[in-house]
């Protein structure tokens, strides 16, 4: 695990309880796992099958969210495509990627989570651990051009 920036996350796994640790973001999809530096200091690789998704937090500490809290209220304003993922236990969460096809990882997906879930910023998503993506919509199109407001002609004037 080389360079000294690293985030905090907190790996949750199917049927075990989560990790939390250090990963450095560019490196911390391996071939065999997500590698994860533990709190006491060990290097662990967890390997993708186990892993259900790596949630990098702002705290160690916070709850859970519950599971009404992983879908967005309304529609999001934020740019990307709007995704529903189908975990292989059955939960769902939804979420924002990237509209870019060069931002996407061989090992997963990174998800931006709907407003005040958790304390996550950001979710990473292995493949293996999905059934099911399905895209829900495309927010902020770059095909789409606003609309000009044209002014209204031949308009009468008040106290000429």
């Amino acid at each position: 695990m080389a360079g000294s920036t690293t985030k905090k996350t907190i790996v949750l796994r199917f049927d075990r309880e989560p990790l939390s640790g250090f990963v450095n973001p560019q490196t911390f999809l391996a071939e065999h796992g997500v590698e994860l530096l533990s709190a006491s200091g060990s290097l662990l690789a967890v390997p993708y099958r186990d892993v259900k998704a790596v949630c990098f937090v702002r705290d160690f500490d916070a709850d859970p969210p519950p599971p009404n809290k992983l879908v967005f209220a309304n529609r999001p304003k934020a740019h990307g495509l709007w995704v529903r993922l189908v975990f292989r236990d059955g939960q769902q969460m939804e979420g924002l990627i990237a509209n870019n096809l060069l931002l996407f990882e061989p090992a997963g997906i990174s998800v931006t989570p709907p407003e005040g879930v958790w304390n996550s910023q950001k979710i990473f998503v292995p493949r293996q651990a999905l059934s099911d993506v399905q895209v829900l919509g495309v927010v902020g199109s770059p095909l789409r051009q606003p609309r000009k407001k044209e002014k209204p002609t031949g308009q009468m004037k008040f106290f000429e």
